[in-house]
């Protein structure tokens, strides 16, 4: 389906489409409406929705202010980063982490450019005005737009002579290796096209003063921030660059800027739509929660978001919202779950794994850690729920279940590893694994609030089906056997005691606007703790 404008409750300018890099990733778990809205950047709810933030969610956004002062401003490093750690905006782990990310970034840089002049190729120097493709047009087309501007954001380049530009894509961690061929050969193109320009918020990009000579060639370049890694992606000439473009980047942009399809999932977080949209379903007071008494923009939150934030919200904030990861190996049982659920969603894509064959190996173990896993494997064979399932029955693997709170302006998801139908009920199926036996008698709602979260969403609805028939199966696998529990979310008890473990969780959470550590035993080993002072003073009287 075509989009269709405008939408219910959003107004603004329709006549301007503004494409960015990561609108052509076509995840499949982001939303088409939602992208194409994202790409009329002039549309915005009606009323105008909260958009404060307590603190700096967004990981890259104090890298990039010290990178401006130090290659457009001329400020050293030091003085630079000094200037940083007074920033009140963010959470004083985030400054510490974004500390290391710009020495990072910087070694990056040097490293690169030793390798242009080995290649005896021109070196480059920071380029200010931004990059933008555009083009006017002077009367509106079938979308009613009369302007497209291509933007690509990142760090920018040039040679002195303005043949050779270069691109800088930013990650948090480690540089990303699978951005789709479409995002590469549209940063190229916006590198190769694009016209120096200044921007400001709500407003269109305008030529900025000086040259606008076109360079003879382009490099693409994918920097992790986290540890300072970086490959080049592109090195094109401009020749090979439309081609790329016209092959890769353009049938991908006339798509994302149309489709007018649903899929609800977190990227209803950031849509102006959404106030207006048939989906995601509501469930106002979901979370058992009061809204925060101090609005600010909308959030989306799962199980996992609310035990992590209730463990420390200063690893939450870290985590969860700036998605930081430690450069540390995984934990042997952390790799092993992973590759088990890995292997279980490919053959329960393909239906019932009950009597087959298992592999030699799983991906990403070691060869001593390979047998508890298959041990395990063996444990699920034996008793995969999907065995002797009608073929006219559902079976969705790893679907993203998403419902929204207009009260809490709240975006709840969650993502069973398993939903199939039988007989007009719902089976929400979860699959553990563990070193041993689970303790008889724990309370599966409090050990594991994805259950007790999925008990509120299918008393709500979620995902349909007959109520009565409807049930959540907990699956543990562990070394040498297996068990499989039931929970009846229709229960009164149940669900009475589901939402008592999900309000104690979110209440803490729906509040919180400084993300402060919350130090114990757990600090030893927690994946952010060189970031962390309280931690490591923790750790350190231990």
């Amino acid at each position: 389906m075509t989009l269709q404008l405008p939408l219910p409750r959003t107004d603004g300018d329709i006549r301007l489409i503004r494409t960015s890099l990561p609108l052509l990733r076509e995840d499949p778990r982001d939303c088409p409406r939602g992208t194409a809205v994202r790409a009329r950047p002039f549309i915005e709810q009606v009323p105008e929705r909260p958009r404060r933030k307590p603190v700096e969610d967004f990981a890259l956004a104090p890298v990039m202010k010290v990178l401006d002062a130090i290659e457009y401003n001329g400020a050293d490093v030091e003085t630079a980063l000094r200037q940083l750690a007074s920033n009140r905006r963010c959470h004083a782990a985030h400054l510490h982490w974004a500390s290391e990310a710009v020495r990072g970034y910087l070694a990056a840089r040097k490293a690169a450019e030793a390798e242009r002049q080995a290649l005896k190729r021109l070196a480059t120097v920071p380029v200010r005005e931004q990059w933008a493709s555009i083009r006017q047009l002077e009367l509106p087309d079938s979308r009613g737009a009369t302007r497209y501007e291509r933007t690509a954001w990142g760090r920018r380049y040039a040679s002195d002579d303005g043949s050779e530009r270069e691109l800088w894509l930013l990650s948090v961690n480690t540089f990303k290796e699978n951005r789709p061929h479409a995002e590469i050969a549209e940063a190229a193109s916006v590198a190769a096209t694009g016209t120096p320009s200044d921007s400001a918020f709500r407003d269109i990009h305008r030529p900025a003063p000086g040259s606008t000579t076109h360079p003879d060639r382009v490099r693409i370049i994918s920097v992790g921030c986290g540890d300072g890694s970086y490959a080049v992606l592109a090195d094109w000439d401009a020749e090979e660059t439309a081609y790329q473009y016209a092959t890769h980047a353009k049938p991908v942009l006339g798509r994302i800027v149309a489709d007018d399809r649903l899929n609800p999932g977190s990227s209803c977080e950031r849509c102006e739509a959404l106030a207006g949209c048939a989906k995601p379903a509501r469930t106002p007071g979901l979370l058992g929660v009061p809204a925060p008494r101090l609005t600010r923009k909308r959030r989306s939150v799962s199980a996992s978001d609310l035990r992590t934030h209730a463990r420390c919200p200063a690893l939450f904030h870290l985590t969860r919202v700036l998605h930081l990861k430690s450069s540390e190996p995984e934990s042997e049982p952390i790799r092993r779950g992973r590759a088990v659920d890995a292997w279980l969603n490919q053959q329960h894509s393909k239906g019932s794994c009950y009597g087959v064959s298992l592999p030699e190996s799983l991906p990403g173990l070691a060869t001593g850690e390979q047998a508890p896993a298959l041990a395990m494997l063996a444990e699920h064979l034996r008793a995969c729920p999907l065995e002797g399932l009608g073929t006219a029955e559902q079976v969705e693997v790893q679907k993203r279940l998403t419902t929204y709170d207009p009260e809490l302006d709240t975006v709840i998801v969650a993502d069973p590893d398993l939903l199939y139908t039988r007989s007009g009920g719902w089976i929400w199926h979860e699959t553990k694994t563990a070193t041993r036996r689970p303790w008889e008698g724990q309370e599966l709602l409090e050990t594991h609030p994805q259950l007790a979260l999925a008990v509120l969403l299918m008393s709500a609805g979620v995902p349909g089906g007959d109520p009565r028939r409807s049930l959540i199966e907990l699956e543990f696998l562990y070394e040498g056997g297996s068990r499989c529990e039931e929970i009846d979310p229709g229960d009164p008890d149940t669900l009475a005691a589901a939402r008592r473990i999900v309000a104690r969780l979110a209440g803490p959470w729906a509040v919180d606007e400084t993300y402060e550590p919350k130090t114990g035993e757990h600090c030893g080993n927690c994946e952010m703790l060189r970031h962390c002072a309280a931690g490591q003073a923790h750790a350190k009287a231990e």
